[in-house]
């Protein structure tokens, strides 16, 4: 098994477990809404909305990483597993993988950062009221 997948098997193991993560794990939906291609029978570009979910753990940062501009003391942390978020179609989730972007809508809060671990096996979010 690669690291990725040893990653991503014990994270997913440590979100199931009572006596681990299983009671900070909460669910994820993100919204992203970009303007598609022009229609000149509307007469403008109509709105996409790409929807995904999965779950994942919200937290706070360190008082130390709090610098009042990039990151400030509401900002939330929001850890997610990559291959369990998956865009979804009418709430139910489909077989191709979601990738968050920044502007996307997670939880009602903006997202302002997204990076991905170097295994590439979570997403780390930094989110904004």
């Amino acid at each position: 098994m690669g690291m990725r997948k040893e990653i991503q098997a014990e994270m997913a193991e440590a979100f199931d477990d009572p006596d681990g993560l299983a009671d900070a794990v909460k669910p994820v939906t993100g919204v992203r809404k970009v303007a598609g291609e022009y229609d000149p029978d509307l007469g403008g570009a109509p709105e996409v909305t790409t929807t995904y979910g999965g779950r994942g753990v919200f937290g706070s940062y360190l008082a130390k990483e709090i610098d009042g501009s990039l990151i400030q003391t509401t900002d939330e942390k929001l850890l997610v597993l990559q291959n369990e978020l998956f865009i979804t179609v009418m709430g139910e989730p489909t077989a191709e993988a979601a990738t968050p972007k920044i502007g996307d809508i997670i939880g009602g809060k903006r997202a302002l950062n997204v990076a991905q671990d170097p295994a590439s096996a979570t997403w780390t979010i930094q989110l904004r009221i």
